[in-house]
């Protein structure tokens, strides 16, 4: 067989391996909505007038009859004891599999519904692991996740709500919406999850992906493996009694 044509079918089988070895994680899970934080406004008046405190006569009386305090629930902690925080990220050339060691939460249930409960989390972004020591490092670099400048990413849930619509978000039972902190960023986040509440525990699990630009994580990557923009969350949340 001529040389030339050895050489170019090696060359396209090695294409095409590439191709069929290296999909994108991110496209096999439903993505999340992301947009900006809804900022409720701070009244003011008009330039150059001013609003006058309220009079004490117009605060009103104390009633003998108002409803008693209604005593709070068991608040549920969140902690690497019985809980995960992973992720999945790309390039052209294949993917990495990490996530974090320390983060902390709680849900505060409400109402013995999933709906009405609170859901807050807070991640030490030093924490950041992989499977691969050199990426570790560079992840906590300013590249990446700029530890050293944004030590923490948060999220408190706003709604809790049934249903999930995209076909993606697999054996989804709800839609979680909240505030999401990563990297300096704020934004508006909604995700499909599997969640059950039962006595003194909550149960959620979910797999959906954001785009990191998305919250301004931009580095590219070398520019014959460029690093892809979705990544990969997954979360299996066992919240307990503490």
């Amino acid at each position: 067989m001529n040389t030339h044509i050895i050489g170019s079918t090696l060359v396209l089988a090695v294409s095409l391996s590439l191709v069929v070895g290296c999909a994108n994680p991110a496209d096999e899970v439903a993505p999340a909505k992301i947009s900006e934080p809804n900022v409720t406004p701070t009244p003011t008046s008009p330039k150059g007038s001013e609003v006058p405190p309220a009079s004490p006569e117009s605060k009103p009386a104390a009633s003998a009859t108002s409803a008693p305090s209604v005593p709070s629930m068991t608040m549920l902690a969140i902690t690497p004891m019985n809980s995960k925080v992973e992720f999945i990220g790309s390039k052209v050339t294949g993917s990495h599999a990490g996530g974090f060691k320390s983060f902390s939460g709680t849900y505060e249930p409400a109402g013995g519904k999933v709906e009405t409960g609170k859901i807050k989390a807070e991640i030490d972004m030093d924490s950041t692991y992989t499977d691969n020591e050199k990426l570790t490092g560079h992840l906590k670099a300013p590249d990446f996740f700029d530890v050293a400048k944004f030590p923490k990413a948060t999220f408190e849930s706003t709604e809790i709500k049934p249903g999930a619509n995209d076909p993606k978000a697999k054996n989804a039972t709800h839609t979680v919406t909240g505030t999401f902190t990563l990297h300096g960023v704020t934004k508006t986040i909604s995700f499909p999850a599997k969640i059950s509440v039962g006595a003194d525990k909550l149960d959620l699990d979910s797999e959906f992906s954001i785009n990191r630009k998305d919250f301004g994580i931009e580095y590219a990557g070398k520019s014959d493996d460029l690093i892809r923009d979705g990544v990969v969350i997954k979360l299996s949340i066992h919240a307990a009694k503490s």
